[in-house]
């Protein structure tokens, strides 16, 4: 697992291998995230990450919101509350030397409480598989002031989705068993 461009290209990140089943932790592919940040660059959103203050929801190692950071996202944060997550995100973070524009917050994602007076515009969901987190974890960010009404939620899961309520699917894409899902803040 690398960081695929910007400052940080090609450095490798600390990984689970093939995951890690008790801690449900399944990192997104190089190529998919890749895939991903092509999407977002080339998908008709102008340039989402650049300056962008990103939320990596169920982040496990952190590779989407440190390879956000190296292309040019102005601050992260880490939410995840597994004990295996935190500790690669600790390493990630260290390997990238990114401690001054990250943080990382342990809570369960589907009952995070009220933010911190930030708002995210740029929001990564990557929830274990077929558990249905998504929708809830997103219900609750949005409840409790975490997303920008203008923001724009990568959404990776196992099947493709309907947007939950509050939210609007702008692009659902395939990329061999991921599906990713682009969503808005609905106004």
């Amino acid at each position: 697992m690398r960081i695929i461009s910007g400052k940080h290209k090609g450095l490798r990140l600390a990984s689970v291998g093939k995951g890690d089943q008790v801690a449900h932790l399944r990192p997104t592919s190089d190529r998919v995230r890749e895939s991903i940040f092509n999407l977002l660059q080339n998908g008709g959103y102008g340039d989402p990450v650049k300056g962008a203050c990103a939320l990596d929801v169920f982040a496990g190692t952190g590779a989407l919101g440190l390879e956000a950071l190296s292309r040019g996202a102005e601050h992260v944060e880490f939410l995840d509350d597994g004990c295996v997550a935190q500790g690669l995100i600790k390493q990630n973070i260290d390997l990238c030397s990114a401690h001054t524009n990250t943080r990382l917050i342990r809570k369960n994602a589907t009952r995070p409480g009220a933010s911190n007076d930030r708002f995210f515009d740029l929001i990564f969901l990557d929830p274990p598989y077929g558990k249905q987190l998504g929708q809830k974890a997103l219900v609750a960010l949005l409840s409790n002031g975490w997303i920008d009404s203008d923001a724009l939620i990568v959404w990776e899961e196992n099947a493709e989705h309907a947007s939950p309520e509050g939210f609007y699917l702008k692009d659902a894409r395939r990329y061999g068993d991921t599906w990713i899902h682009v969503l808005t803040v609905r106004q």
